[in-house]
């Protein structure tokens, strides 16, 4: 009887003990792996933080044993990458006034006071204004900051960070005075008077005489931008614009396994930082990657900064600005290619666009993999479309720069140029790939509204009826590949992240619905239900 038992019971036996370990099997899914292929498969099992198979359920239930999740049918995706962020400043912001969203110079004026009463602090700062969803669309003067906050510096930040407003106290603290030039920048004076808008370099000016934060106060932010993050499945960030001093901050939390966002780091435009860089070469761990600059060519569009090859159709006695002179542009980029490392330049404005392209087309001399970048690439002249091909130049866009910017970008530009504008198909279809990302926090941190941005055109209210110039629309798979696979390879990293692939890290998302087949109108509302980092569920809903 014994004997019979044994026999019944051997197979059982010698099936578990063939089966491999595995830490985690992912089935009963709907895996879009986003290879080259953009193959679907049902499971995957994770080891080691890496995805050590891809197949069907069945196969690999039978093959690894580990612990199981059972996806119930749900859509899976690798880890969303965000292109292009600011996601130490995103975790600052957090920390002072929340301006977004606000309709009015009132509004932003009652949650001041609501904010200087929950918190005493020596300085009062504030983010994420922009009069362009006001019914006075026009920058807002400071006289009544003045009477509120006598004796408290102010300094708020319009939603792109390109143009601020600051409290006498504050423009006092920086010795700002009327009539003041500054290089790159404004002084905005009216009669003779501060009216305490700032545009681009002139913030500088008030912002350094703030208080740097100690390093407790950096941790928070970096760890509360984390948190927002993975709720809504990213799993890495482009962080666009950096100081170096930050890197041993980021890189200490990453080492004690609180801070397990990866980010790819761009180090600001500064002597420092490039001394810093130079000395010590690339930095790479699995989460931290640093080996490239951020170089800033030209303002923001909203604020009028942009530099434009002609006058701004709504103020036309005004191009905009270059941030810097163009020798500069010419200087940097040689010394950065002489090091080997990536440059990637904000250019708004069709001039601002021109310029950068000559530089790189210059040092980059036709086709390279050096995957130099420009950042948000908004305004092309249709003339130069073609230097982004001839020379391997990556655009990194915003998608939801598009819809937001929509209402007002014709009064800026005029309809004729406006059609360059926001134009991701043409410039996907010059190296065939491009990378998107939200600029967050000057957009919401969500790659759902990015995905939608890409796709629909539209806003959330589902205008314009017919979207946006939606010439220039992206496919669901090009929207879906710009946010992980395309993001990972303009971050050099595309052998590592951004799909579901043997080998590669175990960072993935599973959606309550499959944008890649649910109605258009309901993409931007889909919802995070898990994120994964490292085989690590680091959010659950």
């Amino acid at each position: 009887m014994k004997k019979a038992f044994l026999f019944i019971l051997l197979p059982f036996l010698f099936s578990c003990s063939a089966q491999q370990r595995a830490d985690l099997i992912i089935h009963n899914a709907v895996v879009y792996t986003v290879d080259d292929n953009f193959s679907i498969a049902e499971a995957f099992a994770v080891k080691g933080g890496k995805i050590i198979e891809v197949g069907t359920s069945a196969e690999l239930l039978k093959k690894y044993s580990g612990e199981k999740v059972d996806a119930g049918g749900k859509a899976v995706y690798p880890g969303f990458i965000d292109g292009h962020s600011h996601f130490y400043m995103y975790g600052q912001g957090l920390q002072n006034a929340d301006l977004t969203g606000t309709k009015s110079w009132e509004e932003i004026l009652s949650r001041l006071l609501a904010f200087s009463k929950e918190n005493k602090r020596s300085w009062i700062v504030g983010n994420g204004w922009d009069q362009n969803d006001w019914d006075v669309k026009e920058f807002p003067d400071n006289q009544q900051l003045n009477e509120l906050f006598p004796n408290t510096p102010v300094i708020l930040s319009r939603v792109d960070g390109h143009a601020v407003i600051a409290n006498k106290t504050a423009l006092d603290l920086a010795g700002i005075k009327p009539g003041q030039i500054v290089s790159g920048g404004e002084v905005e004076t009216v009669n003779g008077r501060l009216t305490g808008i700032l545009v681009d370099n002139a913030e500088g000016l008030v912002y350094s005489k703030i208080p740097a934060p100690d390093k407790k106060q950096i941790e928070e932010s970096l760890l509360d931008a984390q948190k927002n993050c993975f709720a809504v499945g990213l799993t890495t960030v482009t962080d666009c614009g950096i100081d170096h001093r930050l890197i041993s901050v980021i890189d200490d939390l990453q080492k004690s396994n609180h801070l397990k966002m990866r980010i790819y780091a761009m180090l600001s435009d500064d002597k420092s930082n490039f001394d810093y860089l130079f000395k010590n070469g690339a930095f790479k761990t699995d989460r931290l990657n640093v080996s490239s600059f951020k170089v800033y060519a030209d303002g923001a569009l909203g604020s009028r900064g942009a530099r434009l090859l002609e006058p701004y159709t709504d103020k036309p006695e005004s191009s905009g600005f270059l941030l810097s002179d163009k020798e500069h542009y010419a200087e940097v980029a040689q010394k950065i290619a002489d090091k080997g490392f990536q440059m990637n330049t904000h250019a708004i404005g069709d001039s601002a666009n021109r310029e950068i392209l000559k530089v790189y087309a210059k040092v980059l001399k036709g086709k390279n993999d050096r995957r130099w970048r420009i950042e948000h690439a908004q305004v092309i002249n249709q003339a130069d479309f073609k230097l982004f091909g001839d020379n391997n130049i990556i655009p990194s866009v915003q998608t939801t720069h598009a819809t937001s910017d929509m209402y007002w970008a014709g009064d800026r530009l005029g309809p004729v140029r406006v059609k360059g504008a926001y134009a991701f198909k043409q410039l996907l279809d010059q190296n065939g790939w491009i990378v998107l990302g939200t600029d967050f926090p000057v957009e919401n941190i969500n790659p759902m509204y990015t995905f939608y941005s890409a796709v629909v055109r539209k806003d959330m209210k589902g205008y314009p009826d017919k979207g946006y110039q939606v010439e220039n629309s992206l496919s669901r798979e090009e929207a879906l590949r710009g946010m992980t696979i395309w993001a990972a390879k303009g971050n050099f990293e595309e052998k590592e992240k951004g799909s579901i692939e043997k080998g590669k890290f175990a960072d993935f998302v599973i959606l309550d619905q499959d944008i890649m087949k649910s109605e258009a109108g309901s993409l931007f509302k889909a919802k995070v239900l898990k994120t994964f980092v490292n085989g690590e569920n680091v959010f659950s809903k």
